[in-house]
């Protein structure tokens, strides 16, 4: 069984509006199920998620072997002593960082700073809806 999606629900998970997936599918840059209500065919959302992703990828001079990298902007700084807490909200995602609170002022974050989380990990666990 192949996975496919409302149109509510691929917006969700593009993080756009309905009405943007409504205008992808009238511009032919997403298809339809021919099902009703119609849905989008899971392979295509993934690759729409895919292009999006690479369009809003920041121009960087910098060289990385972590590939996931969230821009959004700081929320929260805790800084206490020697170690600190900034939380990035990145579209949907809340990203967490623990750090120096050295390097939190040396970066200059503060609520409202635009910044990138780069994550690089070993482990990644991957969940999926029961049903």
């Amino acid at each position: 069984m192949t996975a496919s999606y409302k149109i509510a629900q691929a917006a969700t998970l593009l993080g756009v509006s309905d009405d943007t997936v409504r205008r992808w599918v009238e511009q032919g840059v997403l298809p339809v199920t021919d099902t009703s209500p119609a849905e989008i065919p899971g392979e295509a959302l993934a690759r729409r998620a895919v292009e999006l992703a690479k369009a809003a990828e920041d121009p960087t001079d910098v060289l990385s072997s972590a590939r996931n990298r969230f821009t959004g902007l700081v929320t929260n700084v805790i800084a206490d002593g020697v170690a600190a807490q900034v939380d990035i909200q990145s579209g949907p995602h809340r990203i967490v960082s623990m750090m120096t609170a050295e390097a939190v002022r040396d970066l200059g974050l503060e609520v409202g700073s635009l910044a990138v989380a780069v994550v690089k990990a070993t482990t990644v666990i991957v969940e999926t809806p029961r049903g």
